[in-house]
């Protein structure tokens, strides 16, 4: 059940709008104060600014240089060589492509209805046999492409492999199509400025009776949900939202497994999870990705999972003014454990006593209760990078530690067999881990190995021991760490206690080796795909071999981001400049 413009095509218009954000306040089809009350998810593109804001924002920048230009053409050409295939998908030319890409210049809002009756309705064998609900709908702002908009639609209808079957109606007062397939029924409509689809005929009446302004009164924008997220959707060329459904629509009430549905759903306190929300905007030369996951982030909820963050995450003792980048991410492993227990356990009794008996088993194994085993981190995560050509066996993954003694014990527990080598260095343990098993007679190639170094407060893990050893000195002689300056500058941005972040400087990278990198690896990837040496080998991307490595230099500086939790959920703010 796909529209005209569903395919590979409306795949490269969302693609393309990620990528070509900007600050722009245009009319979309249709605002939230237009939709159903009842519209579970929607998108909003609102066109592709022009002037002095394409001129200024970093990225829009990089878009429009003129040496980007065949990248960008080789980009879409990627993007539908490495999409699904259908059997009558069609061929598009990089310039066709090019010319379809301006129709995003234009607004539209994608958006899914849940199927009124899916809640209420018994199980009956019709009910069974009925197609699966397809509630989504697309809106398009057309003027100025009718004749675009319908060069495009004739172009995916010419290449279906089989005729569909084209039947004229008039829904809601507005000539439309209904559009038959063997893979299902899609409808369309062209009216005034707009051109609509849908999957389903009550979703696609609905929506006609929206743009043309004779819904009912109700409307997305008065919903709870909607208010909740509403801070986060004011502003911004891109916005999107979701409605997380209640626990009735997840377990309708005449399933057969909705009393164990509903008890483990229950158990879970989905409920207590709102909605997800957030736009994407430009705030001078920065792009801007803001959003949340919006509930009740109370003691003893899904929110739980995340703990509730810090000012100074400890892995930032090992950045330097090198750092090419670093992310950082911290996790209540006890949080998971207990609401994933909570959830089992609450499904019924078996459920419950069969929790029981795999947690003694994993306690067995490890040789202690598994909350002494969670209290012996601290759920910090981190990957940090120094080599500008990003090379992997420079990346350093990090994870903190309490209690070294019991944290080595239950190391050489878990890894048993898999460490090759131990050996102390000052306060730091070092172990060479196999990462395939068991050597034989003519050993274990370089690769097979990994190293990771235990120290007071953290695990190190890298592809190479020496790697390890230059963090740890480096770490030893600047116990008070110089951090870059515009790391410091993007710190100042958000609250003061976080539960993640990530920092990337672009200025660092050495855009040449890295090209040359991402070239190897694709090679690499080609010909292990194609198993067969004998055979030819896929060429790489068309877009990695164009691609003017400096271009990105010359208009990204960095990029940076973090998360925090407070009591309306969980939070994350991301920049690029």
């Amino acid at each position: 059940m796909r529209s005209p413009l569903s395919r590979s095509f409306c795949l490269s218009l969302l693609a393309a709008a990620l990528l070509l954000a900007a600050n722009s306040f245009a009319q979309s089809p249709l605002e939230p104060a237009q939709l159903p009350a009842k519209t579970m998810f929607y998108l909003i593109w609102r066109g592709t600014p022009s002037g002095d804001i394409r001129k200024s924002n970093a990225l829009l920048s990089l878009w429009d240089d003129p040496e980007f230009a065949s990248s960008r053409s080789a980009f879409f050409e990627s993007l539908l060589s490495e999409s699904p295939k259908q059997k009558d998908s069609p061929n598009f030319s990089r310039e066709e492509m090019a010319q379809y890409a301006t129709l995003l210049d234009n607004s539209f809002v994608l958006g899914y209805l849940p199927n009124p009756s899916s809640a209420t309705s018994a199980k009956s064998d019709a009910a069974k046999s009925a197609p699966a609900w397809n509630g989504m709908f697309f809106v398009y702002d057309r003027s100025g492409k009718e004749e675009l908009l319908t060069k495009a639609v004739l172009r995916l209808r010419a290449a279906d492999a089989q005729i569909p079957k084209l039947t004229p109606l008039t829904v809601a007062g507005v000539s439309a199509l209904k559009i038959e397939r063997k893979s299902g029924v899609n409808y369309w409509a062209e009216t005034g400025k707009f051109a609509v689809s849908a999957g389903e005929l009550p979703v696609f009446e609905e929506i006609l009776k929206r743009l043309a302004g004779k819904g009912d009164s109700s409307n997305l924008a008065q919903s709870p949900a909607y208010q909740e997220a509403k801070p986060l959707l004011t502003g911004g060329l891109l916005e999107f939202f979701l409605r997380i459904p209640d626990i009735k629509e997840f377990a309708p009430a005449a399933d057969t497994a909705a009393p164990q549905t509903r008890a483990m759903l229950n158990s879970l306190k989905l409920d207590s999870v709102h909605a997800l929300a957030g736009h994407l905007s430009l705030e001078g030369p920065r792009t801007r990705l803001q959003g949340a996951i919006l509930g009740d982030a109370s003691p003893g909820t899904l929110f739980d999972i995340w703990p509730e963050g810090q000012a100074n995450p400890a892995s930032l003792s090992f950045m330097t003014p090198d750092t090419v980048s670093i992310s950082d991410a911290q996790i209540n492993l006890q949080g998971i454990y207990d609401t994933l227990k909570r959830m089992f356990s609450g499904s019924g009794s078996d459920s419950g006593k069969s929790v029981n008996l795999v947690e003694m088993a994993v306690q067995t194994r490890l040789g202690m209760p598994l909350t002494d085993a969670f209290a012996l981190t601290t759920g910090e995560i981190a990957s940090l990078q120094t080599s500008p050509s990003l090379d992997d066996t420079k990346q350093i993954l990090i994870l903190g530690i309490r209690n070294k003694p019991d944290a080595l014990k239950l190391l050489r527990t878990i890894l048993s067999d898999k460490i090759t080598s131990e050996r102390n260095e000052g306060s730091a343990t070092f172990l060479k881990i196999s990462l395939h098993g068991g050597q034989s007679s003519a050993g274990v190639a370089q690769w097979n190995f990994y190293h990771l170094a235990l120290t007071p407060n953290f695990l190190l893990g890298a592809p190479k021991a020496e790697t390890l050893r230059a963090a740890l000195a480096q770490q030893a002689a600047n116990p008070s760490p110089s951090l870059p300056q515009n790391f410091l500058d993007a710190r100042k941005l958000f609250p003061e206690e976080i539960n993640g972040f990530s920092y990337f400087d672009f200025q660092k990278v050495d855009w040449p080796a890295l090209k040359e990198k991402w070239i190897t690896e694709a090679n690499k990837a080609a010909a292990s795909k194609a198993g067969n040496t004998s055979q030819a080998v896929p060429k790489q991307p068309s877009w990695l071999t164009s691609v003017n490595p400096t271009v990105f230099s010359r208009h990204l500086h960095s990029v940076f981001g973090a998360s925090w939790k407070d009591a309306h959920g969980v939070h994350f703010d991301e920049w690029l400049d």
